[in-house]
């Protein structure tokens, strides 16, 4: 039986390591070291420090966020 694919904001992931060059959990340090903020705030910052797409951004700070939550 074939594995489920990636869901949710991890299945942006691959691409975004491909794309900027840094394994996930660097970016994922990164926002950590920004909290408390607020959501988009911490996309902003991705956004405009180290020119990430919206949709990038959005997918690391969401899943990051959610990780604090449990």
């Amino acid at each position: 039986m074939p594995a489920e694919p990636t869901k949710g904001p991890a299945s942006y992931f691959p691409s975004i390591e491909k794309r900027y060059g840094r394994p996930i959990a660097a970016w994922q340090q990164l926002v950590r070291e920004r909290l408390p903020a607020k959501h988009m705030d911490l996309v902003a910052m991705l956004k405009a420090e180290h020119g990430m797409g919206h949709g990038h951004a959005n997918a690391i700070v969401s899943h990051v966020l959610a990780a604090q939550k449990s």
